[in-house]
């Protein structure tokens, strides 16, 4: 669907209060109503566009999602929102616009599915990933246990998948008209059928294997595909892996919830990763050469003589990569000098005879004496 900024389709900031989006949305989809605008196929667009602007911004989850990572927080890798439109939500909040009509249900649906049809419920999932398989991306195979479609029915739940007759009260359409009053006036709408709850059909001899249910609990091992960069409690989504409804439908979605494995070395913040080196003082003093951990295994990394604690050195491109585009984050690493604790008489000795040379009283540079003048100034 679109992918124009919301908060400009609903024309509010992006401060906007949930009043202040509900009312631009009453306002826009009464002007752009399906039955005030029939065939205008631009009325029609931007509908759909304030809808789904709505849906995303009256949702504290998904506007915290959007406002952070843009549309690529809201979508799979493929182009699939991780959070569909929830029609029946939007229209039930406005009802004295919309009424009691479904007709709008069409404009939402993927790929031309049957009016009426029922949707299986969602699995959710919580999926947990190290630093470097959310650095890099990943795809992980999970093992999920889901309704799936009765193979002897065909997922109808009746007998040899044909004991099936037609419903009187809709006479198979799945749906039924009704007057309804909505702020536009009196209009004819279309509701789903009570009788059959959509089917046009109804059962009249149950599937053996499946007791009439058109479905079967059973194990699935599924390939889960993990863009690079993905966040804490960020969601995706898989269409058509959750449970299949009774009796015939489409399969729900398959949710999945990132959780983020903490690396004992490692530290994130955003696309970079931190590391403490801790450094030997005279590897510092004479400077020297020394590995560092990264999530594409062990660097080497020159330290300059002279190098001074809680230096912090770059390793670019060493962190992760970005959702949204192709750049790659960096490595810091905060240099701490370690301090022996236990010396020998020879140790002391050598030691002691260095601390009154000229080069081991501290000298602070400007840039260390302007520091101290700020804390000063600070207290």
């Amino acid at each position: 669907m679109t992918q124009g900024d919301y908060y400009a389709i609903l024309g509010v900031a992006k401060d906007a209060t949930p009043e202040e989006i509900k009312k631009a949305y009453r306002k826009l989809a009464i002007k752009y109503h399906p039955d005030k605008n029939a065939g205008d196929k631009a009325s029609e667009k931007r509908f759909k566009e304030a809808t789904e602007a709505y849906d995303v911004l009256n949702n504290p989850e998904k506007r915290q999602l959007y406002d952070r990572f843009g549309h690529a927080g809201l979508h799979q890798q493929g182009g699939r929102r991780a959070a569909n439109v929830n029609m029946e939500d939007v229209f039930a909040e406005f009802s004295d616009v919309f009424g009691d009509s479904r007709t709008f249900e069409r404009f939402f649906r993927n790929g031309g599915s049957q009016y009426g049809q029922r949707k299986g419920g969602n699995l959710r999932i919580r999926l947990k990933l190290t630093l470097k398989e959310i650095a890099d991306g990943v795809t992980k195979k999970i093992k999920v246990k889901r309704y799936v479609a009765c193979g002897t029915c065909g997922g109808n739940g009746a007998k040899d998948g044909t004991a099936i007759s037609t419903c009187s009260q809709c006479q198979g359409q799945g749906r039924v008209h009704r007057m309804a009053n909505s702020i536009l006036g009196r209009m004819v709408t279309e509701a789903i059928c009570p009788a059959c709850q959509g089917q046009g059909k109804h059962v009249t001899a149950q599937c053996t294997s499946c007791q009439g249910e058109g479905r079967k609990l059973q194990e699935e091992v599924i390939d889960i595909s993990v863009p690079a960069g993905i966040s804490e409690e960020m969601q995706l989504s898989m269409s058509g892996k959750g449970h299949m409804p009774a009796q015939g439908g489409i399969p729900g979605d398959l949710l999945i919830t990132i959780e983020e494995q903490e690396d004992s070395l490692l530290k994130r913040e955003g696309n970079n990763v931190h590391y403490k080196l801790h450094l030997n003082f005279l590897d510092a003093v004479l400077g020297s050469e020394v590995e560092v951990p990264t999530m594409n295994g062990k660097v080497k990394m020159k330290i300059t003589a002279g190098t001074q604690s809680g230096k912090i050195m770059r390793l670019r491109g060493k962190g992760i990569k970005d959702m949204n585009s192709y750049g790659r984050g960096d490595q810091l690493v905060h240099i701490q000098l370690w301090t022996p604790q236990q010396l020998t008489a020879q140790e002391r000795k050598t030691l002691e005879a260095l601390k009154t040379s000229d080069n081991f009283v501290p000298k602070l540079t400007k840039h260390e004496e302007g520091f101290f003048d700020r804390v000063k100034n600070f207290f």
